[in-house]
């Protein structure tokens, strides 16, 4: 393709390969990057050749890495390092230290010298922050166990990354002079870069911004953002290092700046088109002639890798990151793979003849299979580990030694910490009962004096003297157990007045064929909410005020009358119309002119 047209028509090919491969892959649970991958690979020149050179498109997309590195710089103030340096340099490090140890020594076998393993050990030894972070969202598992340990490891893999990636034209140099060493005007031009960066972003960035910002003008703030990006890194690939170093040192100085939120924000965009770019590129270089010519290599390098890692972070999982056995293995499953920096790193390493073609070809397939693999594997890891439940020591309810409670809480959450915050600020006696043991011990962190035990347990409420209270607040997230716990409360403890929170209408109407003293959990926040939302479009105080008083009237008493038919959809629908009618009727009878003002009545 040639000239204009042919640009776009190659632009039209991106596009439609990832509009129809990202969704696919997604609802088969893959995610997006082994979709973009997988649309490289049919349109580079081993597939349907629509894109049959795929070194440029390469080359233009690498500023997916720069800006994605930018955007981690970003998020990495010096304070947020602290606080997490333990995980981050100790278990990040110990397992990058392993991994490229491991890794090495598998590679000496195949290349000479001590560089080309050591580029091959590192660059394998980091995993896919972009495929890992992503796997662990669609599962929601970021904050689990593993998921925070993954976090730290990936958090380390990218800043040894920038060394790494900033070391490779000084080795490839050395090699060329066949030193042991790099040349010394080479690391002093590195050096005086890094600096220009580091004082430039800290005198000068700053103040230009500052200065684009008086303007306000959305287009020139976000020139300036690419300027800041590309402007580093042009700067540190003038210098023979690489151009991610410069973008991940601009973030880390604007880090704690007041612009750090709008940078990324006007970044982002363009930070997710060229990565997309980026694993397309990186599909279309992966070449299928070397799985079919060396398909037992490929598979067991492949394998080889995946086992290693696994093994290697299940182990410093254990013992370095402190967490199960079972989370360890998760851990291992997410982070086993080859990353996007592997792929940077061994396209340098090239370009400094550490590594030959052929070489890179076969990591890059290797790369690329793990990543794609990972998902299936951590799918298997995770139904087995469905299959086979932990069986643990249960854990017995707490001795409770408070016998003349006026109130029992049961569900120590959000909901009930607020109720016992209250009772406590008044002098009031409550017994605080609580089914998640995680809960409990994060609470009495705080002083916060509560019992482990299911309150749905006739023996726990006998031994929280329940007949002693005056009331009962239950306050658990599951309506079930919510439910369940208020039927054995109003039959064990007539006496008590049972006080519950309700998650919704349906909830609140089972809760209320027992008697149970309702409160709908976001009722009144909304209420609050549509009255600011009132003043704020110009509605006087006193009327929101007055307003939201009606609407919460009205329906309480809808509440009420829907109770009586809730087990009747068809009424309840029918009652639903009515009252929003009736609600119009009185909101409109409100602002009718009264006689005398206005137009006279008829």
């Amino acid at each position: 393709m040639h000239g204009s047209g042919g640009y776009l028509g190659i632009i039209l090919v991106f596009l439609v390969a990832a509009v129809v491969a990202v969704p696919l892959f997604r609802r088969l649970g893959l995610g997006a990057i082994l979709g973009y991958l997988a649309a490289g690979v049919a349109i580079g020149p081993d597939g349907l050749k629509l894109v049959p050179d795929p070194e440029d498109v390469l080359a233009a997309s690498e500023f997916g890495v720069v800006m994605l590195l930018f955007i981690i710089g970003l998020e990495l103030s010096p304070p947020r390092l602290w606080v997490m340096r333990r995980q981050v340099f100790g278990t990040g490090g110990l397992q990058v230290l392993l991994s490229a140890l491991a890794i090495g020594l598998v590679a000496t076998l195949l290349a000479d010298g001590w560089k080309a393993p050591f580029v091959i050990g590192m660059g394998l030894a980091l995993s896919s922050t972009a495929v890992g972070l992503q796997l662990l969202a669609e599962r929601k598992e970021l904050t689990s166990e593993h998921g925070r340990v993954a976090f730290a490891i990936l958090l380390f893999q990218d800043l040894v990354a920038i060394p790494l990636l900033a070391a490779i034209p000084l080795l490839g140099a050395a090699k060329a002079l066949e030193r042991s060493a790099p040349p010394l005007d080479s690391v002093v031009t590195a050096v005086a870069a890094i600096l220009a960066v580091v004082i430039g972003g800290r005198f000068l960035l700053r103040h230009l911004l500052r200065v684009v910002a008086r303007a306000k003008s959305v287009e020139v703030f976000t020139a300036s953002a690419l300027l800041v990006v590309v402007g580093n890194a042009w700067l540190m690939q003038e210098a023979g290092l690489s151009m991610g170093l410069g973008a991940f040192l601009a973030g880390v100085l604007l880090a704690e700046s007041e612009f750090r939120h709008e940078l990324e924000s006007h970044i982002e965009p363009f930070k997710g088109l060229f990565l997309g770019l980026f694993f397309i590129a990186i599909g279309m270089s992966i070449d299928l002639n070397v799985i079919a010519d060396e398909p037992a290599l490929i598979a067991g390098g492949v394998l080889g890798l995946l086992l290693a890692k696994t093994l290697i972070l299940v182990l410093v999982g254990r013992l370095a990151g402190g967490v199960s056995l079972r989370s360890a293995l998760m851990l291992g499953a997410v982070l086993a793979m080859g990353g996007e920096f592997g792929f940077v790193v061994f396209a340098e390493a090239l370009k400094a003849g550490l590594v030959d073609a052929a070489t890179r070809d076969k990591l890059f397939v290797v790369i690329g299979l793990s990543m794609a693999a990972t998902p299936l594997a951590m799918m298997a890891v995770a139904r087995w580990l469905r299959e086979h439940p932990e069986v643990e020591a249960a854990r017995e309810p707490d001795l409770i030694d408070h016998e003349y409670p006026r109130v029992i809480i049961a569900g120590f959450g959000r909901v009930g910490q607020i109720v016992g915050r209250m009772l406590r600020a008044q002098k009031i006696p409550f017994t605080a009962l609580e089914n998640s043991a995680e809960q409990v011990d994060f609470s009495r962190r705080f002083g916060n004096k509560i019992y482990f035990g299911d309150p749905a347990r006739p023996e726990l409420l006998r031994a929280a003297h329940a007949d002693r209270a005056e009331v009962f607040v239950l306050t658990t997230d599951d309506p079930d157990a919510n439910v369940r716990t208020a039927r054995l409360v109003k039959r064990m403890y007539p006496h008590l007045k049972v006080y519950a929170r309700a998650r919704n209408r349906q909830h609140a109407f089972k809760l209320m064929d027992m008697d149970v003293d309702v409160t709908r959990e976001t009722f009144h926040s909304s209420l609050v909410m549509g009255r600011k939302v009132m003043e704020a479009l110009g509605v006087p105080p006193e009327e929101a005020a007055r307003n939201t008083d009606r609407f919460r009237e009205h329906d309480e008493a809808l509440l009420r009358r829907q109770h009586l038919v809730y087990d009747d959809e068809a009424a309840l629908v029918a009652s639903s119309h009515e009252a929003l009618r009736d609600l119009e009727t009185l909101f409109e009878a409100d602002t009718a002119p009264e006689p005398g003002e206005g137009e006279p009545p008829r």
